[in-house]
């Protein structure tokens, strides 16, 4: 959001400035509608024309997306998160590294019987129990996905009685000496359904990314089998393969694009 001022008047440039400090500063918060051109220019004591220009700037350099019509106005643009898929990292590291802020919101927690598909996925026997965990993520306090966690009960005794609000991989690594060493993940682009639109703040039928993820340890044990749903118009996926492989111990991810099957 660095767009320089070529082409508009000082007066326009200190609105700009003005505008993109409260952004950037987080006093206007993505997603908030910054009120009509009028009003605006009224509020900040400039003509609509300066307005206009200092709008301008702002919607070529990403910061705001103006929508015309007569429930539109001008929108301060959400920042897109970017999913590097070269490494396995945890959402609140991810947003870190982004110069954004991390938050949850727990939905349910429960030990269960886990059923056929994750007993495959984590190669567990008959009438196995997991740690089971749904999560709202948070990037600087706007949903960005919907996260389910199974992990298994006997290897993670008490996981429930810690702070699950972070990131659950500091958690393992910290108390049960667990790091992840390799992921597989698939990923497809599946359409919200109305309760998973409510949960996310997006539309029915809005694309989503649904990521299903397997994870294995360092010493190359199974222990999660999780599911996230990413709103894809705040994701980018990202990859970057190194000319040569990686060494032994560093962990990865074995990528699957699919189309989904109706």
């Amino acid at each position: 959001m660095s767009e320089s001022s070529d082409a508009i008047g000082p007066a326009a440039e200190r609105v700009r400035r003005q505008l993109l400090d409260q952004i950037q500063h987080g006093l206007l918060h993505p997603g908030e509608r910054l009120g009509a051109e009028r009003d605006l220019a009224q509020k900040l004591g400039v003509s609509r024309s300066t307005m206009r220009q200092a709008l301008g700037a702002l919607e070529r350099a990403g910061a705001v997306r103006r929508v015309p019509g007569r429930g539109g106005g001008t929108f301060v643009r959400s920042q897109k998160v970017e999913r590097d898929l070269s490494r396995v990292v945890g959402v609140p590291a991810l947003l870190r590294a982004q110069g954004m802020t991390s938050g949850s919101r727990i939905i349910t927690t429960a030990i269960t019987e886990a059923d056929q598909e994750t007993r495959a996925a984590l190669e567990l026997g008959v009438g196995a129990y997991v740690v089971d965990v749904v999560r709202i993520r948070l990037a600087d306090g706007m949903p960005i996905s919907l996260e389910h966690v199974r992990l298994p009960a006997d290897r993670f005794p008490q996981l429930l009685d810690l702070p699950l609000g972070g990131s659950l991989y500091d958690l393992l690594d910290e108390h049960y000496d667990t790091v992840p060493g390799e992921a597989e993940e698939h990923i497809e682009v599946v359409a919200a359904s109305e309760d998973e639109a409510s949960i996310l703040g997006t539309d029915p039928g809005a694309a989503l990314l649904s990521i299903t993820r397997i994870t294995k340890d360092q010493d190359g044990a199974l222990f999660e089998f999780s599911h996230d749903l990413f709103r894809a118009d705040r994701t980018i996926i990202s990859v970057r393969t190194p000319a040569t492989p990686p060494a032994s111990g560093d962990s990865r991810r074995v990528v699957s694009l699919r189309p989904r099957v109706k």
